[in-house]
C-alpha cells in the first residue's frame, strides 16, 4: 500500500490550474475497446503482513509492525496482523481465486522475519517452505510470480539495533536478498528489492505514523539513503545468484505534484517537495547523485556526511524496470503545514491544499490524470526504461449485501479510469509493460486496521470467507478482452 495511506489529510491534492489536463484528448466512442499491448501483463498485488496472519508460524519473529501494531494508539481499534486475511493457511484457495479472475502476475511480498527471524544468519527452511509452495501453486495455475523482498516488515531484532537509519540494515537486508534468491531464483523471473522506500522512511522515521513510530527528520534522511543502498547491494547480490534472464526491479510511490498556481512561489514549494519526495530516489538509483537542491533544503537537518564514498556506485546499480505505486495526486503552495508532515527540509515552506470532487474511503481525491502525468514523465527523464504501475486501487465502504453480493461501483469506476490513463501513456509512447491492481483481497491496511478495505475480493475476517466484488468481475472482463470497455 502506497504512502498516502498515512500522510496528512490535507496533503491530498486537487487539480492545479497550471497541471496538465490530460482528461482534454477526445474521449472514444461508447463501446470502443482500449486494447493494450500484446503480452501486456494483467497483475493483482498483495503484502505479506497486510494478509498472511500466522505470525508466529514457522519460526516467525516479530516485525515492527508486530510491535506498532501493539502500541496503544498506533492502530485504529488495536488491530494487528496476527491472522489478517489467513493467507498462509488459505493461499491455494486464494491461488484459485486468482486463476479465475485471469491475471497472469501476481506481486506478493515475502515476510523478511518468517524466513530470517533475528534478520541475520541462515534462513529458516519452514518459513521458505511456504514461498515455494505458493511459487509452485501459482507456477500451477499458469500465473508468473513477481518476488517483492521487502513490504515494510524489517526484523524487531534489526530496530533494535538501530533500523533503517543504521547502514547495516543495507548489508543485512543484501544478504537475506541471497537467502530467498537462493531457494526461488530458479522459479521466480521477476523480483523487486523494495516497495515503498518513502513510507519505510519518512512515515516509519520521520513523522511516526507507521512503523516502527519514530520522530526524527534526521534518521528519515539516513533512512532513505540506507534504502538506497539496501536496493543497490540486494540487486548486486541477486545479479549474481539469480540466471541472466531474471528481471530485476524497485517499486516507487512517486508523488505526481502540482503547484496551486502558476507563481514562482508554488513552483519551488513544488520543487522542493519533488526533492524530497521523488529524487531523494531517483537520482540515487538512476543517476548516481545527490540532487544538489534537496542537500540545500535540509542543511539545518544533516550534512548527509552518512552518505560514503562508492555509496552512489552501489545505489545507482542497473534495474530492468522501474515499479510505480499510485493513488492520488497533491498541490502545493508556499506556505507552512499545519499538521506533522514527513517532509523533512520542507514542511516550513510549503502548504497542501485539500481537493474537491469525489473521494474515496479514505477521503482521498479520484484523479486518474495524475497517473498519466507521472507515466510520462518517467518516459521523458528516463528513457528506455521499461515501467510496471504495480499499485493502483481504491478503499470503499462496500459490504456483502443479504443476497452476500458485495457492488462496488465507485471502484469500478476508479479503476476504469485509471486503466484508460494507463492506455493512454501507453498511446504517447510510455513503455507500461504492465498493471497490478492493488489489491487482491481486504486486509490489514496498516494504521488503518480492519477499517479500509481495497480489495476485489471481500473478506468476512470472522469467517474468513471470500467473496469476489463487482470490481473482481469487472476486472476479470478486463483480463478476458485485453482492454477497458469505453461505457461499460
Amino acid at each position: 500500500m502506497t504512502a498516502v495511506d498515512a500522510r496528512p489529510e490535507s496533503t491530498a491534492g486537487a487539480r492545479a490550474e497550471s497541471a496538465t489536463d490530460a482528461s482534454a484528448a477526445p474521449r472514444p466512442a461508447a463501446g470502443t475497446v482500449l486494447r493494450f499491448p500484446a503480452g501486456f501483463r494483467w497483475g493483482t498485488a498483495t503484502a505479506a503482513y497486510q494478509i498472511e496472519g500466522g505470525a508466529t508460524e514457522d519460526g516467525r519473529t516479530p516485525s515492527i509492525w508486530d510491535t506498532f501494531s501493539r502500541t496503544p494508539g498506533k492502530v485504529r481499534n488495536g488491530d494487528t496482523g496476527d491472522i489478517a486475511a489467513d493467507h498462509l493457511h488459505r493461499m491455494p484457495e486464494d491461488v484459485r481465486l486468482m486463476k479465475e479472475l485471469g491475471v497472469t502476475d501476481y506481486r506478493f511480498s515475502v515476510s523478511w522475519p518468517r524466513v530470517q527471524p533475528t534478520g541475520r544468519g541462515p534462513a529458516v527452511e519452514r518459513g521458505l517452505d511456504f514461498y515455494r509452495r505458493l511459487v509452485d501453486e501459482l507456477l500451477g495455475a499458469g500465473i508468473r510470480p513477481v518476488a517483492t523482498l521487502y513490504h515494510w516488515d524489517l526484523p524487531q531484532e534489526l530496530e533494535d539495533a538501530g533500523g533503517w537509519p543504521e547502514r547495516d540494515t543495507a548489508h543485512r537486508f543484501a544478504e537475506y536478498a541471497g537467502l530467498v534468491a537462493g531457494a526461488l531464483g530458479d522459479r521466480v523471473s521477476t523480483w523487486t528489492t523494495l516497495n515503498e522506500p518513502w513510507c519505510g522512511a519518512f512515515l516509519g522515521y520521520g513523522n511516526g505514523v507507521h512503523a516502527p513510530g519514530r520522530t526524527s527528520d534526521l534518521a528519515a534522511l539516513r533512512a532513505a539513503h540506507h534504502f538506497n543502498l539496501a536496493h543497490g547491494g540486494a540487486t548486486r547480490v541477486l545479479r549474481d545468484r539469480l540466471p541472466s534472464t531474471a528481471e530485476i526491479s524497485l517499486t516507487l510511490n512517486l508523488h505526481a505534484l502540482r503547484p496551486l498556481t502558476d507563481t514562482d512561489a508554488d513552483r519551488d514549494a513544488v520543487r522542493r517537495i519533488d526533492a524530497v519526495a521523488n529524487r531523494i530516489f531517483l537520482d540515487p538509483v538512476f543517476h548516481g547523485r545527490l540532487p544538489e537542491d534537496l542537500v540545500a533544503d535540509t542543511a539545518g537537518v544533516t550534512d548527509w556526511s552518512f552518505v560514503k564514498a562508492g555509496d552512489l556506485e552501489v545505489t545507482s546499480t542497473p534495474i530492468d524496470s522501474l515499479g510505480i505505486n499510485y493513488y492520488s495526486p497533491s498541490v502545493v503552495s508556499a506556505g507552512s503545514s499545519e499538521s506533522p508532515s514527513p517532509w523533512a527540509g520542507a514542511e516550513e515552506h510549503v502548504a497542501f491544499t485539500p481537493a474537491e470532487g469525489p473521494r474515496t474511503a479514505m477521503d482521498w481525491p479520484v484523479d486518474a490524470d495524475g497517473l498519466y502525468e507521472l507515466l510520462t514523465r518517467l518516459r521523458d527523464e528516463l528513457p528506455g526504461l521499461p515501467l510496471l504501475v504495480t499499485e493502483n486501487g481504491a478503499a470503499y465502504d462496500d459490504y456483502a449485501d443479504p443476497e452476500g453480493q458485495v457492488h462496488d461501483p465507485e471502484r469500478v469506476a476508479y479503476l476504469d479510469a485509471h486503466l484508460g490513463a494507463v492506455h493512454r501513456a501507453i498511446e504517447d509512447g510510455v513503455d507500461v509493460r504492465g498493471y497490478f491492481l492493488w489489491s487482491l483481497l481486504d486486509n490489514f491496511e496498516w494504521a488503518y486496521g480492519y477499517s479500509k478495505r481495497f480489495g476485489i475480493v471481500h473478506v468476512d475476517f470472522a469467517s474468513q470467507r471470500r467473496t469476489p466484488k463487482d470490481s473482481a468481475r469487472w476486472y476479470a472482463e478486463v483480463i478476458a478482452r485485453g482492454g477497458v470497455a469505453v461505457g461499460g
